[in-house]
This record gives structure tokens, C-alpha cells and sequence, in this order.
């Protein structure tokens, strides 16, 4: 079969597009989306040319964009170019040269998508780009996912040249006089994936000649498999994770009986930008004590009692649940602001409700610092038994929604303070008190209970 009935036999196994669709191929000037534009020609497809000029390899950088309007001019069709400092844009967002113009240029497409009234963008990804993108998603653990290599349509990324081998490209290229641009830096392995191309791979076809092609099968089986493996896990989610405004709650005890644990553990965390070698640090969450946590450069997972609950640090002050740290001055929480001093001595304390004298010396830091929930007790000031919250409550005459805004600070399971309100017995100053620490509530509206 010629690589054009190959490319439109792809198009229509996937459902990739229609003629009725207006294209925007991404094109280098290199020979895969020179081909691309060849093939969407001959095939019949109407398109539009976009390209990134990075400014990265001097003259070579203009010779390219050269060469590419050269090509929109033979086809007759539109071009959109840009053109970037790259090397700056990467040095001040702190990222590396390859992330930098990926960014830049999937923005550029989308952009151009939404002005242009276009349909779909058309990226030339080959076989061997699979191959290669697969391995690399092995040695970074990606897990059964990574597996699947580069997809042929995601959103509005497609990718019609995934069946095709870069050899197949090139002879293509060669029967078809269809002249192309060579990047220089693809000789170089300054990048990962020039390294596995350029060494790795025809390191393992010294000793396996098939490696690509069993690669480019195994790909289609993969696919497969993730599909599968990602309907159980979904599954397994879905009974797992409990969605509480902007938190997710995830109960203990059902999560530890859950196997394969660790496998599991992944594919709820990864979603968080937690990595796998986090699983552990998680599984151990579930014998710790409550107000242990570990985070993400996004999110936190805390282990309260009985739950894991995973919350966006962005969004920290909408979470329901907050740490103090022993060397926390100032906590800022949903409703308001917590003061925290610590003290040697004390003349006099204080009656109003909204400052706490703790005993030091009884705390485990971090302390916890949550909404009241059914079940929760703790020792009233002056008393030496019991008492349910909600008892409490009825006691003090709080109404509905003044319940339902009471907030509590707990130390090692043990609530010290139901804030605003009263502190526990067995936290409070006695006269061999050496160290004290002092909650003061600080917000628009004091906490105002009836007395």
C-alpha cells in the first residue's frame, strides 16, 4: 500500500478528520511536515501553515522560515509565523529550552485556532517518534499510561502520521522530489530524545535488528491494555474518592484494603502532581497520626483520623482543613485569622472568648484546625468528664448556622480549643505553667455566641 492510501486509511480508522475540516499543519521545514503538507495536498484536504521561528540556531532559524513560506506559496495556502526569543522567554519562567517552545508554540496554535476559525491542528509525530516517546515514558515511570505513546487525536491535536516509519517518510520524499530543511541540532544529544535516537536505539538494534517495528506493535497493544486497566481503575476511584466542595476525601481504613495498593496509590496522586516515588510516603499517611502530611508543587494530602483529604494549596482558603506549625505566627483560614504567641508568664488571663491560654507543654505540633463534625468531644473548662460538641452547643444556645460556623483546634486527636468558644481542661494554664501559648482570633466580626 503507497504511503497517501496508508495516510487517508489511518484518517478514517481514527475518525481524524473530514474534508469539510480546515487544517493547520505545524510545520519545521524538516521532511515529516513537508510530507505531511504533501500528503494532505494529494489527499484533498484544505490547510493552512503555521510556524514557530525560536530563534535558537542563528542563520539556520531563518532559513527555515524561509523555506517554509517558500512552501505556502507552492501550495497556495496561508501561513501564520511567529517568532520568539525563546533562550529569554525560558530563562524567565524557569524553564528548560525544549518546555519553553513547546509552550510557545501549542499557545501559538491555539490562538490561531480560535481567530482563524480553524478545525484541527496537524502535528507530523511518526512511528519512530512513538517508539522513541515510549521508551522515554518507561524510564521515567509513567506507568501502563505512558505505554500508550502519543496519541492520534487528543482535543485538537492530531496526529495523522503515527503509522508511518521516518524511513517510509524519507522514501516518500525521495519518489515524490520533495525538497526538506535539515535541523542541525538533531545530531546533537543535548536532548533526551536525541540521545535515544541518536544512540540508544541503534544501540539495542546491534543486538535486536526488530526493536522499532516490535515497538510500533507492541504500541497498538498497549493501547489496549491502558484502556482496560484504566476502566478498573476508574472503578476503583470512583468508590474511593469523596468529593467535598474543592477537597477530596478518601477513607483510610477502605483505601488500605484496596489492592494492588501502591498501583492504586499512583493513580490517585498523580493527577495531583504527586510523583510515584510519593506512593510510599502516602502509604505511610495511613498509620500516621492525625496532622501529618506531605504535598506537591500544587497540592497537599493530610491524613485527619480516619480520611486522607487532598487539597489545592492555590485554593488553601477555601479548604476546610489547616495546620498550625510550631513556628506558625499568623495562620489565615477560612474564617479569619489565628494568632499564635508563645508566652513565659501570664498577670492575669484573659475572660474573652476569642483568646485561648494554653498550656504548652500538653501540644504535639501541628496542630489541627478544622470545622466541628458529629462525634467530636472534648472536657469543658472546669470540668473534669466528657462532653459531645453538639450537647455543648445546646447548652450555650448556638443556633443553626452558628453551629454550622464553629470551628475546632485539635492537638494529637485531642481537641484543645473550640474556638471562640471555650478551651479544654486538660490544656489549661496552671500555676507551674512555664510555657504558654496564646490563640487570638483577629477577623472583620468577632465571634459573637449567646452567653
Amino acid at each position: 500500500m503507497s504511503l497517501l492510501s496508508s495516510f487517508n486509511s489511518y484518517i478514517q480508522k481514527h475518525h481524524l478528520f473530514t474534508k469539510k475540516d480546515h487544517l493547520l499543519i505545524a510545520v519545521s521545514g524538516g521532511a515529516d511536515s513537508t510530507i505531511l503538507c504533501e500528503l494532505c495536498k494529494q489527499a484533498g484536504y484544505q490547510f493552512s501553515i503555521a510556524h514557530c521561528n525560536f530563534q535558537l540556531r542563528g542563520e539556520e532559524s531563518t532559513r527555515d522560515e524561509n523555506f517554509v513560506r517558500k512552501l505556502a506559496s507552492k501550495y497556495a495556502v496561508p501561513i501564520y509565523v511567529a517568532q520568539y526569543d525563546t533562550s529569554e522567554y525560558a530563562l524567565n519562567e524557569k524553564k528548560s529550552i525544549q518546555e519553553a517552545a513547546r509552550i510557545l508554540r501549542y499557545n501559538f496554535f491555539k490562538t490561531l485556532l480560535v481567530e482563524q476559525k480553524l478545525t484541527y491542528v496537524l502535528t507530523a509525530h511518526h512511528a519512530d517518534d512513538n517508539v522513541e516517546t515510549v521508551l522515554m515514558n518507561f524510564f521515567k515511570g509513567t506507568g501502563i499510561t505512558g505505554m500508550r505513546g502519543i496519541l492520534p487525536k487528543h482535543d485538537n491535536i492530531v496526529r495523522p502520521l503515527l503509522f508511518a516509519t521516518r524511513k517510509q517518510i524519507e522514501v516518500f520524499a525521495a519518489e515524490n522530489n520533495i525538497e526538506f530543511v535539515n535541523d542541525s541540532s538533531n545530531n546533537k544529544n543535548d536532548y533526551t530524545r536525541n540521545y535515544f535516537r541518536n544512540e540508544l536505539l541503534p544501540a539495542v538494534e546491534k543486538v535486536f535488528p526488530e526493536v522499532s517495528q516490535n515497538l510500533i506493535n507492541n504500541i497498538d497493544r498497549f493501547k489496549d491494555v491502558a484502556d482496560i486497566y484504566n476502566e478498573s481503575i476508574d472503578k476503583l476511584k470512583a468508590g474511593l474518592l469523596e468529593k467535598k466542595g474543592k477537597e477530596i476525601h478518601i477513607p483510610v481504613l477502605k483505601l488500605a484494603k484496596t489492592k494492588p495498593l501502591q498501583t492504586v496509590i499512583y493513580e490517585i496522586i498523580k493527577d495531583y502532581n504527586f510523583t510515584a516515588a510519593q506512593v510510599q510516603e502516602v502509604e505511610k499517611l495511613l498509620l500516621a497520626d492525625s496532622g501529618k502530611y506531605i504535598t506537591s508543587l500544587t497540592h497537599r494530602i493530610l491524613k485527619n483520623r480516619n480520611w486522607l483529604i487532598i487539597s489545592n494549596t492555590q485554593h488553601f482558603l477555601e479548604a476546610s482543613h489547616f495546620l498550625i506549625e510550631a513556628n506558625t505566627s499568623l495562620l489565615n483560614y477560612t474564617a479569619g485569622q489565628i494568632k499564635i504567641e508563645v508566652l513565659q508568664e501570664i498577670e492575669n488571663i484573659d475572660n474573652n472568648k476569642n483568646i485561648a491560654y494554653i498550656d504548652a507543654s500538653q501540644l504535639v505540633f501541628p496542630l489541627l484546625v478544622r470545622k466541628w463534625k458529629q462525634g467530636d468531644y472534648f472536657y469543658p473548662l472546669g470540668m473534669n468528664k466528657k462532653k459531645k460538641l453538639s450537647r455543648f452547643f445546646i447548652d450555650q444556645k448556638l443556633s443553626l448556622f452558628e453551629k454550622e460556623n464553629v470551628w475546632v483546634i485539635e492537638s494529637d486527636k485531642k481537641i484543645i480549643w473550640v474556638v471562640g468558644l471555650r478551651i479544654d481542661d486538660r490544656v489549661k494554664v496552671l500555676a507551674n505553667t512555664h510555657r504558654i501559648i496564646k490563640f487570638s482570633i483577629a477577623k472583620n466580626v468577632d465571634v459573637q455566641f449567646a452567653p
